[in-house]
Parts: C-alpha cells; sequence; structure tokens
C-alpha cells in the first residue's frame, strides 16, 4: 500500500519488522529504537515512552486500535513524548530491561509493554496494556510530575535502576561442591504439587506448553521409575495432541491454552513454541511408539513447510491468532459449513471431533478437538485403523483445502537467528523417530542460512533477517541456540564439521558475552549499549540462555576431551544450586544439566563401514543419558582415536574418557548403559 493512501506515515514505515511496520501509519510519530531517539529526547528535555511488542500479540492491536491511532490521543503522545516502538522479538534485550523495571514497579508484567524514561533511558513508570481513559491519564500526569517535580523524577529513576542492577546478582559459589541426586527429587517432589492429572500440565490457567519442563520430566520418571511423574507427562502430551490448543487438520500448535482444559488456544502460532515441541513428542514417541505423537511431528513439519518456510531455507517467526480482525476466526468452524463440506463424512467427523459437544466456543462456532485416540475411535467405529486414517485424512483434505480460501492470519516473515536455530534441533530429532531424510535436508538448508546470512565474517552472529537482509546484532539465544542446533546435526549426520562449528562459535561466546567473576553469560555482548546488561536464569517457555550454555558447555566438554568446559558447566549449575528445588518448572533445564552430573554419563563410540545404520538405530531410543559419536575416518575428536577405522561395526561405551571392551552390537551397547555395573 503506497503512503499517499494513509492519512499518517511515520518513521517505522522505513522498518523491516512486521510488528514495527503495523504501527507505520499511526498518527503517533512512533521511532525505532536508537541512539538518535534519545539524543532528541535529551534535546528537547522531553520522557521517553518506550512500547514493547510483537506481531501476533492480541493485546498489542487492541491498544494500538483504542489509543494510538486516535488522534487526540496521538497529539498529546507527540507533544510530550519520543515515543519509541519496538518489537521485543527483534530486540529481547530492550524487551528484558523494561520489562524487569516494570516487574519492580507493578509486580507484574506481559505485553504490550508500556515503559517511561528519562531522556538517559533510565525507566520512571510503566505498565502493560492500559485502556484509552486511563492512558489519557497516566501521560498528563507523568508530564506534570516531570515539568513540577524533576527532583522527585529523578531519585526514582535512580533507585529503579539500582533495582534493576541488584536483580542481576548472581550469588557466585566459590567452592563447586558435589551436586546430589536428592537435589533432583526435592525439586520434583515439590513440583507435583502444581501438576494437573487429570487434563495434564499445570493445575491452572493459562496453559503453556513448556517443551523443556516436559523433556526434563520424561528423563527423570524414566531415570527413577516414578510411574506418577511419567503418567503426568505422557498425559500432557497426548492431552496437548487431542486438545484445541492443537491445530487438529493443519497441524501445530498454538501459543497456549485460556482454560485447564487445552481446549481454547490464544490462535497465534509462534515458530520456537513448536521447534521444541518437535524434540517434546520425539522423547515421547521413542518411549512409548505412540503414532499419535508420530502423527503430531509429520503434520507440524507439514505445515511449517507449507506455511513457514521462506525460499532461503529459513523459517518465519509466527501466525497471528486474528483474521479479519476476530480472533481464531481461521481455524474455527460452524456445523453447517462442515456439514455442507464433509456430507456423508459429517456424522462421524463431529463424533471424533466434539464438533457438537466439546468443541462448542462461541457464536455458533466450534474448536476441533478429540476426547479419545483414533484407535480408540476406529475401534468404537468398528473399523480398521487403516480405514479410520483414511477416512480423516480425507476429511481434512477437504477441510484444508476449504480453509485457504479464508483470509489468513497475519504472518511475521522475519527470521530470527535463535527460532530457527531451535527448530533445526527440532527437525533432527523430528528425523531420528521418522527417518525421513527431508527432515534433515530442511535442517541443512536452514544451517547453510544461518551459516551464510546470519554469520559475519568475523565469526559473529545476526540476530534478525527479513528480504535478504541481516541486521541487530546477535544476542546470548542467537549463540546458545546455534551452538545447541550444531551439536544436534552432528548426532544426525556424524559430520565433524557441525562440532568444530560448535566449538569455535562457543569460543567466541564465552569472548564476547561472559562475566568472568560469575562464569555466568550476559544476554547481550561487551560492546552492549542499554543502561544494563542483563543475565537470563530462569527456564520458561524457552529454555533460559544460561542454562542453555551451561548444557551446551557440558556436551562439547564431552565430545572434545576438554574439562575446561566440563568445569565451566559445573561453575554455572552451582551458581544456581540453592534454591533450586523450590520452582522446579523454572529450572527445568538446570535440573536436566544436574541429572548429568549427578548420575553416570556416558560417552558412546560408533565405529565400522556400516555406522550410518548403526546411528539410525541409535537415534530411534531414548538415551539421554549419554553422547554419541563416531563414523568409520578419524577426525579431531580424540574419543574416537583408534575406534573407527574398522570392517565390523563396533560399539565402545564410556565413561569419563575410560571406555569398555567394544561389543558389537546396538543392544549389548544399549544394555551397558542403562544397566551399568
Amino acid at each position: 500500500m503506497t503512503k499517499d493512501k494513509h492519512k499518517h506515515t511515520n518513521a517505522l514505515i522505513h522498518e523491516s519488522s512486521p510488528y514495527l511496520l503495523q504501527h507505520a501509519h499511526n498518527p503517533v510519530n512512533w521511532v525505532n529504537w536508537s541512539e538518535s531517539a534519545f539524543e532528541k529526547a535529551k534535546e528537547e528535555n522531553k520522557l521517553v515512552l518506550i512500547s514493547v511488542g510483537y506481531s501476533s500479540c492480541h493485546w498489542c492491536h487492541v491498544m494500538e486500535k483504542e489509543s494510538f491511532e486516535d488522534e487526540e490521543v496521538a497529539a498529546y503522545m507527540n507533544m510530550h513524548f519520543i515515543c519509541i516502538k519496538v518489537d521485543r522479538e527483534e530486540r529481547p534485550d530492550v524487551d528484558q530491561v523494561y520489562m524487569n523495571a516494570v516487574q519492580l514497579m507493578t509486580q507484574r508484567g506481559g505485553w504490550p509493554l508500556n515503559c517511561f524514561a528519562l531522556p538517559d533511558g533510565r525507566p520512571i513508570y510503566g505498565g502493560t496494556y492500559f485502556p484509552q481513559e486511563q492512558w489519557l491519564h497516566v501521560l498528563r500526569s507523568l508530564v506534570h510530575t516531570y515539568t513540577t517535580d524533576p527532583q522527585r523524577v529523578e531519585e526514582y529513576a535512580r533507585t529503579l535502576k539500582e533495582g534493576i542492577e541488584q536483580s542481576e546478582l548472581i550469588e557466585v559459589k566459590t567452592t563447586v561442591s558435589q551436586f546430589e541426586e536428592e537435589r533432583l527429587h526435592e525439586l520434583v517432589t515439590r513440583w507435583k504439587h502444581q501438576f494437573d492429572d487429570d487434563e495434564g500440565g499445570a493445575n491452572r490457567a493459562p496453559k503453556f506448553p513448556l517443551p523443556n519442563n516436559y523433556r526434563f520430566l520424561l528423563r527423570y520418571a524414566m531415570k527413577y521409575e516414578d510411574p506418577r511423574v511419567k503418567r503426568h507427562a505422557l498425559l500432557t502430551l497426548t492431552k496437548m495432541a487431542q486438545g484445541g490448543i492443537y491445530d487438529q487438520i493443519g497441524g501445530g500448535f498454538a501459543r497456549y491454552s485460556v482454560d485447564t482444559l487445552w481446549k481454547v488456544p490464544h490462535f497465534e502460532k509462534m515458530l520456537y513454541d513448536n521447534a521444541q515441541l518437535l524434540s517434546l513428542y520425539a522423547d515421547g514417541y521413542k518411549l512409548t511408539q505412540d503414532p499419535e505423537y508420530l502423527q503430531v511431528i509429520r503434520q507440524t513439519v507439514t505445515w511449517l513447510k507449507r506455511e513457514m518456510l521462506d525460499p532461503s531455507g529459513s523459517f518465519y517467526s509466527a501466525l497471528d491468532a486474528d483474521s479479519e480482525g476476530e480472533e481464531g476466526k481461521y481455524y474455527v468452524w460452524s456445523e453447517q459449513e462442515l456439514k455442507e463440506l464433509l456430507r456423508d463424512d459429517y456424522t462421524w467427523f463431529a463424533d471424533l471431533f466434539e464438533v457438537e459437544n466439546e468443541g462448542i466456543w462461541e457464536e455458533d462456532k466450534s474448536i476441533l478437538l478429540r476426547k479419545q485416540s483414533l484407535a480408540q475411535f476406529a475401534q468404537k467405529s468398528d473399523q480398521t485403523i487403516e480405514a479410520m486414517t483414511e477416512n480423516v485424512n480425507r476429511a481434512f483434505d477437504i477441510l484444508l483445502q476449504a480453509r485457504t480460501k479464508r483470509i489468513p492470519p497475519g504472518l511475521d516473515d522475519k527470521s530470527l537467528t535463535s527460532w530457527n536455530a531451535m527448530l533445526i534441533s527440532g527437525l533432527c530429532d523430528a528425523y531420528s523417530v521418522t527417518g525421513d531424510p527431508e527432515y534433515v535436508q530442511l535442517a541443512m538448508n536452514c544451517a547453510e542460512w544461518i551459516k551464510n546470512s546470519q554469520t559475519k565474517e568475523e565469526g559473529t552472529l545476526w540476530h534478525t533477517w527479513k528480504n535478504g537482509r541481516s541486521s541487530i546484532d546477535g544476542f546470548l539465544e542467537d549463540y546458545a541456540f546455534v551452538i545447541s542446533a550444531w551439536i544436534s546435526l552432528y548426532t544426525v549426520t556424524f559430520d565433524e564439521q557441525w562440532l568444530l562449528a560448535a566449538k569455535a562459535l562457543t569460543e567466541t561466546t564465552i569472548e564476547q558475552f561472559e562475566d568472568e567473576k560469575s562464569g555466568m553469560f550476559f544476554f547481550t555482548d561487551k560492546d552492549s549499549e542499554l543502561i544494563v546488561r542483563k543475565m537470563e536464569i530462569n527456564d520458561n517457555v524457552i529454555p533460559s540462555t544460561n542454562s542453555q550454555m551451561a548444557n551446551n558447555l557440558f556436551l562439547l566438554g564431552k565430545y572434545f576431551s576438554q574439562d575446561e568446559w566440563t568445569d565451566k558447566a559445573k561453575q554455572m549449575l552451582a551458581n544456581v544450586y540453592d534454591g533450586m528445588e523450590d520452582y522446579g518448572s523454572g529450572y527445568s533445564n538446570w535440573a536436566w544439566l544436574l541429572m548429568n552430573f549427578s548420575t553416570p554419563f556416558y560417552e558412546t563410540v560408533i565405529g565400522g563401514k556400516d555406522w550410518k545404520s548403526s546411528l539410525s538405530e541409535w537415534n530411534l531410543y531414548y538415551i539421554p543419558e549419554s553422547i554419541v559419536c563416531g563414523g568409520n575416518q578419524q577426525g579431531e575428536l580424540e574419543i574416537t582415536v583408534g575406534k573407527l577405522e574398522t570392517d565390523k561395526n563396533k560399539w565402545y561405551v564410556c565413561e569419563n574418557k575410560s571406555c569398555q571392551a567394544p561389543v558389537s552390537s546396538f543392544d549389548e551397547a544399549f544394555r551397558s548403559i542403562k544397566t551399568p555395573q
């Protein structure tokens, strides 16, 4: 749409972020985050509004419509404030600092995030969504206070900045003690009080898919033979896959469910959720051989290829919850629509997908969901599972075709390095259980995009990409998840270039991000221009960048026999060890690392001419307590010396660089890991 078709056009028209472009025709004089914006605030002695959101944020859209598109509100904002609009996915560093400030002020946070700051960037007031009348009151009150009592504002800014800095302090453990399994048991025992053992997930709403939580719980359940934890974790996987949070006909998970039943999703689909859920369902399939988990994996990858894949090989960031201004409109169905489309197939389809029962939502629309597996329904219908599957696929094809004629949700078509790296790992895990070579090829194509487009000559990373243009220096999340992605690619290819790339990027990360005092890592590099450098500690929907780096260091320390990196991982874990049992869901990726340190961990080497088939067999099984390496040609891994160049396949199971006698079959190697002497 050209400029002359709009009454207003501001500086955001020159940006590439879909979220910023959504605001390019607001009457507010928005500018992007930059040093020049703060320089202008200083010159004009104005407060700064830092307004943070993302393209698929529903309440961001609501506040835009109510306030930022209103001429009167915009005029007041333009007169008294320098207004900065931030895409939190492009600038998570900015979001972290000002979200921390708002949480300190209000004990709550979320998006849209609206934080007011002095011209030097120090925050003084903030909140999330404000209705228009309240927003105008806030604006006027701040202008009045800043004008009449600037000393009070200055003092508050100083105190709040100190609070933000204090929140980043890490208690450094000078003596790294022995980690104990009992800490794991205490963490899980307390966590169990939050289990919903009827519907899976946490015993409250909203419910978020938290892949790193359930990956840890599955590992814990299998290691310690805990039937309740195993049942809870697998129940969660099943309920999510059958619920409205999962797009039953198109594949892919929504960001969260607003209720405790996984029924009504907040319909936006995020790349980072689905990337990690591929790995979670791969774990679930390895443990259960449940065909429904395999269906989730295949259907989700199909959706990613169909709706999220850029010609560059990268994947887009998100799909909006809204279409035609209405949340979920693209995904829900009326009985009449389904009857007209499915005809003779309507009756059984409506029964299976709860169209006239649990699926009923609002305005005579239903969300497709299931209360039973396809196998259970086939048996009840006196059909074979093969025939039932064929019927379901036929119905899905009809509905998908009809859905393509609707106006689709908005697409956030920027590609983020970190989220694409997560997807590379997810695709590798999907390949491990399906054996579908296309999945590895998708992962390879995406990896080449990162190497060619997102990696600078000096080896540092870019964070975001759109329309052939890379921008914004990479954050710790980019480095941590790319390192993990390179390790994942090695585990399905035994191509040592990926491990060497992971090692090189880790060295760069240590140089650019490490806090030498604590051994932890800052989220921003050493050249950050923000008022503070923050650290991510707690795991959330995405594992924290520090827990991911600690896990990376542990694995690479094993691969390269580099004790210094293993010791770094140990120091990082020691820094969070005391108290992690109080908040299991916020330390699940740390708890994964704790299992590595507190229980036997192995290095398995596969050698021989037929190593590919041996590796494929290995990858079908659930073996989180061992790295795997090998091939038939010696490279740079010390652990493989003398073990690869052999005609017959050999398996070596090692612990702390000491190897057992080689065995000739996977079963023998598997037994020595799962039933150690």
